[in-house]
């Protein structure tokens, strides 16, 4: 059970929920064991801790109190499955397609609420009902959301959303809440946060960066909003960010300050950078302007971050979009003039509105819908940004890649769905969500170009070739149709090729692959295409490779597919594949189970294969020698439940392989345990 998030007075809602029974990951649907032993529950599920004391009286159903002052690495239990394994990617910021993006000016972090604090999977669940973010290119950073009085105020991302970030190249910060009054919160947490050891040091900070390095996430984003502090305890905390600052930084850890806090020790929303929290800002590598802010007041945060030695587009002006998404208002010309730079960055406040606005039982395929609008426009094309009061990030913010290097492949997975698709074939039909495994997707979505009508091209999840989704491109086009895909700077040498899995379940479909070897002069133009034959797309998933060796050798800037049809045309692409070399995938290592229980739960862990490993995966073998889909992960442990045994089945047999970037799968291992 959820409790319904308790309503700020003034301008936002808080995480408060807590979470009895939390999904699990995804499992086959077995029949029961004839009597089921009672059983633990072995669940991992997201770390969430208090400073150092705790609440008096008791947890809530769900929800473990633990001090943040006395965790350990070593006595994680969870943290095999809590642990980040994707490095950050570099990125690249492309020409843009359009000529009011700007490069090197504002950028966008994102304040996102994925789960409750309690109960929140540490490797996703059983439902494709999920807050799938896929618009990476815009974002320069997230903020894993949440936090409560009565469950824990220092959150640690799971791995699955940082694994997906990082793929990226977007940096994730864990969230400090120490909540106002109003919401429980009590000033003693804020003073264990910042408290002194006998030699001068911050136990707290040290046991934050620990925590960040052993888990893989980014850094630290603190909202201190606990009124009745003093000056002493402003003075206190200013040191701490330091200290915070100074051992993370080794690490590559950020910390990112949000406008509450005055030098006081006051809880006074300032909606601008001035005199009273400036402290807090050279201290910190980031800072969010709260909501109310102004034009004057974001101007004047603008020339003061500058002259304290900083830089403006480190300042995220705030924005609400909780409530209203694309309908809130915002004063974008204070923000973002048409004429001279951008004023500040900007942070979006749970854009996950996106998913939380549809009705109950809404598909992946409509929250994918509107999350293209929040974020493209209405126009659903980059290359043309949308007019109107909502001024989308795709027609004012350079989109970033991170496709630089060889081997490069995009199942177009955007980390949920209906069923597991493998080589085109279903290999669970249950649904499921696991970020983790989404693929590096295009930035640009979609710039289509043509000189007839105009398809609709949409990420779907009725059919994929690997993992959940697919590209759907579904029209009456009368003239051919250029989709671009990904902007690259990929090498080109006389062995580069790429590779389609492709079908047409309406009409025939002539297919070309375009490859662009240079980058426009300017923003808004486009790239030029070499376009090479990649054959006549089936009814049927095939793969068509087209050696690129005419084109000579330099450096690939962009890919796309040109479609050239009859009547009403269906084409799916269910990869894009570019290498110079065949992949080799080593096995992982030591499959085993670590813990089972009486009710089909299971912990597994092995030893990570050498060498490049996209994700793992797991199944379970059947008697008749079926494979099943149980999970995907990057981590070395994965958790399973609602295992049974079948009819006449003494054991059951996992199995588990290594996935490359080309989708190449190693060797399997497997290990048995008895029921």
């Amino acid at each position: 059970m959820t409790r319904t998030p308790r309503m700020r007075p003034t301008r936002r809602t808080v995480v408060l929920g807590s979470a009895a029974t939390a999904a699990a990951l995804l499992a086959p649907a077995v029949p029961a064991t004839a009597a089921a032993k009672a059983a633990q529950d072995l669940q991992p599920y997201a770390s969430y801790w208090f400073p150092d004391s705790l609440p008096s009286g008791s947890p809530g159903a769900g929800i473990t109190w633990r001090s943040l002052k006395s965790w350990t690495a070593a006595s994680d239990a969870d943290l095999a499955f809590n642990r980040s394994t994707v490095p950050l990617a570099p990125r690249f910021t492309p020409v843009p397609v359009n000529g009011t993006a700007r490069t090197d000016q504002a950028r966008i972090t994102s304040l996102v609420s994925f789960d409750p604090t309690a109960g929140n999977p540490s490797q996703g669940g059983p439902t494709a009902s999920y807050y799938a973010l896929t618009h990476w290119a815009y974002i320069d950073e997230l903020v894993f959301w949440g936090g409560s009085s009565g469950e824990g105020i220092v959150l640690a991302p799971n791995a699955p959303v940082v694994d997906a970030a990082h793929r990226h190249g977007v940096t994730v910060l864990g969230n400090i809440f120490l909540p106002p009054t109003a919401y429980d919160g009590q000033l003693q947490w804020t003073r264990d946060l910042v408290q002194k050891a006998a030699d001068g040091s911050f136990p707290l900070a040290q046991r934050l960066v620990d925590v960040a390095v052993a888990y893989g996430f980014d850094g630290w984003f603190v909202n201190a909003e606990t009124s009745g502090g003093d000056a002493a305890l402003a003075t206190q905390m200013m040191a701490f960010l330091a200290e915070l600052k100074r051992l993370g930084t080794p690490h590559g850890l950020r910390v990112d300050w949000y406008d509450a806090m005055v030098k006081s020790g006051a809880v006074s929303w300032q909606n601008q950078l001035n005199a009273q929290n400036q402290d807090f800002f050279t201290r910190s590598d980031t800072f969010f302007v709260n909501f109310n802010w102004t034009a004057s007041g974001l101007g004047s945060s603008a020339a003061l971050a500058e002259s304290l030695g900083g830089d403006r587009y480190d300042l995220w002006a705030g924005i609400d979009v909780e409530s209203g998404g694309w309908n809130t208002s915002v004063n974008w010309d204070a923000l973002l003039p048409a004429s001279g730079a951008h004023t500040t960055s900007y942070g979006f406040y749970r854009p996950e509105w996106t998913y939380k606005h549809l009705a109950e039982g809404s598909t992946p395929g409509q929250f994918h819908a509107a999350d293209d609008q929040f974020w493209t426009g209405t126009s659903l094309d980059p290359s043309r940004p949308s007019s109107g009061a909502w001024r989308a990030a795709a027609g004012v913010v350079a989109d970033r890649s991170t496709v630089s290097a060889l081997p490069f492949g995009c199942g177009f997975n955007t980390g949920h769905g209906l069923a597991w698709y493998d080589g085109g074939a279903v290999r669970s039909d249950k649904p499921w969500n696991q970020l983790g495994v989404q693929d590096r997707l295009p930035g640009r979505r979609w710039v289509t170009r043509t000189t007839g009508t105009r398809p609709s091209v949409t990420l779907d999840f009725a059919d994929a070739w690997h993992g959940g989704s697919s590209l759907l491109v579904d029209g009456t086009p009368n003239a051919p149709v250029v989709v671009e895909l990904h902007g690259t700077r990929l090498p080109l040498s006389a062995a580069t090729t790429v590779t389609l899995a492709q079908r047409a379940t309406t009409g025939s479909v002539t297919v070309e692959v375009g490859v662009a070897l240079q980058e426009p002069d300017r923003p808004g133009e486009a790239l030029t295409y070499s376009f090479l034959p990649a054959g006549t797309a089936g009814s049927g998933w095939a793969e068509a490779t087209v050696r690129l060796a005419s084109l000579g050798t330099g450096t690939i800037h962009g890919l796309a597919v040109r479609l050239t049809g009859k009547g009403a045309v269906k084409y799916r692409l269910g990869a894009l594949l570019v290498k110079d070399a065949d992949e080799q995938v080593a096995a992982p290592g030591a499959l085993k189970v670590d813990k089972a229980s009486g009710d089909g739960q299971f912990r597994l862990s092995w030893a990570a294969a050498s060498g490049p490993v996209r994700h793992y995966e797991l199944y379970r073998v059947l008697k008749d020698g079926t494979r099943r889909f149980l999970t995907g992960t990057c981590a070395n442990a994965a958790y399973v439940k609602g295992l049974s045994a079948e009819q006449g089945e003494s054991a059951v047999t996992f199995e588990l392989r290594a996935v490359g970037e080309l989708y190449t799968a190693s060797a399997a291992v497997t290990v048995t345990a008895a029921w």
